[in-house]
């Protein structure tokens, strides 16, 4: 059983990637990704960064990806996926997008800086738009109140956070306390200090220092959130 979990788990993450762009982001993805055991080939146009890279991630190739020419001889079409992490110019990142949808890369991951970078880059065709500065402000806003520990929120307004238990529920289980039925959310999981995760049944019990993982809208668990 083992065995077979290994080989799923290689199979998973068995990729030929392309990242463009080896800044702080492009250059994390480009790394885990080789990590994870994907073949990954990284651009870069600054040979001095690229270099710092030698090692770390698979192929690393020096070039301008927004030159056609050059995109074209990448060949991206034979890559699973392309992450372009270029985001400190949005004329930059769009025609590198560009380059690579029109040379057929099968799916286009791009990072993006603003709401405005986003939108353009959606209308072209990337697959998906990520905007990590803007995603971690506000998980930051969520967070700054105390009792969220951690905090994923999805595009259809519903998130999933690791929290502090409310006082009510403290010394009761989760039938007793009514959590779903009082703030529309629900228990997922609970943590008591030292003990791993355990999912959430009614009769689970919480008590104080334990550590719960709620699913809901994202109003609902901001509620919840903000009870003693």
């Amino acid at each position: 059983m083992e065995a077979e979990d290994a080989v799923g788990r290689l199979r998973l993450h068995n990729e030929d990637i392309l990242v463009i762009g080896l800044g702080r982001f492009g250059g994390a993805v480009a790394t885990e990704l080789h990590r994870l055991g994907n073949r990954v080939t990284a651009v870069e146009l600054d040979h001095e960064l690229a270099e710092s890279y030698l090692g770390r991630v698979g192929k690393i190739v020096q070039g301008d990806a927004t030159s056609v020419s050059f995109v074209e001889e990448l060949r991206p079409q034979d890559f699973s996926a392309a992450v372009l992490g270029v985001g400190s110019s949005v004329e930059t990142s769009v025609l590198a997008a560009v380059n690579l949808i029109d040379a057929g890369c099968p799916k286009v991951w791009a990072k993006a800086v603003s709401p405005e970078h986003a939108r353009i880059l959606d209308r072209i065709g990337v697959q998906q738009v990520l905007s990590p500065e803007i995603e971690s402000g506000r998980r930051t806003a969520h967070l700054i109140g105390g009792k969220l520990i951690d905090y994923i929120e999805f595009d259809d307004g519903f998130a999933i956070v690791k929290m502090l238990p409310p006082q009510e529920t403290i010394g009761f289980t989760l039938e007793q306390s009514a959590i779903r039925s009082k703030y529309g959310v629900t228990v997922v999981g609970v943590k008591s200090p030292g003990e791993d995760f355990t999912y959430a049944k009614p009769d689970t019990k919480v008590h104080s220092g334990d550590t719960l993982i709620v699913s809901g809208p994202t109003t609902l668990i901001d509620r919840m959130a903000a009870r003693p």
